[in-house]
């Protein structure tokens, strides 16, 4: 029976908070970039005298500071739901195996 949680923490549960922590620790420089790229965005945006180009390599890259922390939230989400199915699967172990003899 024990040997059966320690697999389940093991190849489950460890694994899935390894993943959500990664993800979070990506996640949060990526956050602040994003708000940067965003506030460099909206003065490049509003300036009157702010050409074409200028405001498309803005939005490209608030875009894609905004494309990484989709990616590295659905990671860490992810890792969520892995780690919550390996401890439903120890709540749903058996008390002690059943002897068919």
């Amino acid at each position: 029976m024990k040997s059966r949680i320690l697999i389940l923490l093991l190849l489950v549960v460890v694994p899935g908070f390894l993943a959500s922590a990664v993800c979070a620790y990506y996640l949060v420089p990526e956050w602040a970039a994003l708000k940067a790229s965003y506030q460099n965005y909206r003065r490049v945006s509003e300036s009157p005298n702010a050409t074409e180009k200028e405001i498309l390599i803005a939005k490209t890259a608030q875009e894609i500071h905004r494309i990484n922390c989709f990616a590295e939230g659905v990671g860490l989400l992810l890792g969520g739901i892995i780690v919550s199915i390996g401890i439903q699967g120890i709540c749903i172990l058996p008390p002690k195996p059943i002897d068919r003899t």
